[in-house]
């Protein structure tokens, strides 16, 4: 089966995410960071922070809303049933705080076959509500089975 292209350069509208300190307290536990400027909103100030800040890959929480709907999007025509995870990059800027809405801008940057499989890489640009870069993050889905 050959690789559809059609998405390659294509940019999804921007997902909109208010970031709760809640949210932030609860990812942490779950993910076992023990920095009190996760939990703490006077500590955080303290350390410089506006308020309680979200751990590096929170990043997978407030990108979420704009990544899922790019893998389902027809143009993209992703085999989910022969799908894995080949990898995420990401570049950090601003730190993500309580109370922050951020929003991210999703693009396919190139689909391509290598070793009979499809390469499918897309790239997620975050801006805080001052239109402050966040995180930039390149996400690698990996298609098994897909000829030239």
């Amino acid at each position: 089966m050959g690789l559809k292209t059609d998405a390659v350069g294509k940019r999804w509208p921007a997902h909109e995410y208010e970031v709760g300190r809640e949210k932030i307290r609860e990812y942490a536990l779950v993910t076992g960071y023990e920095n009190p400027v996760h939990f703490d909103r006077d500590t955080a100030r303290e350390q410089g922070f506006r308020d309680v800040v979200a751990p590096p890959m929170f990043v997978v929480v407030y990108a979420a809303g704009a990544m899922g709907p790019v893998l389902f999007d027809p143009e993209v025509d992703l085999n989910f049933a022969a799908m894995v995870h080949g990898g995420q990059e990401f570049e950090w800027e601003e730190p993500v705080c309580s109370g922050d809405t951020i929003f991210t801008t999703p693009s396919c940057r190139e689909i391509y076959v290598k070793d009979d499989k499809g390469f499918y890489v897309f790239e997620s640009e975050s801006v805080n509500q001052d239109g402050e870069p966040v995180c930039r993050g390149t996400w690698t889905n990996i298609v098994r089975g897909v000829e030239a």
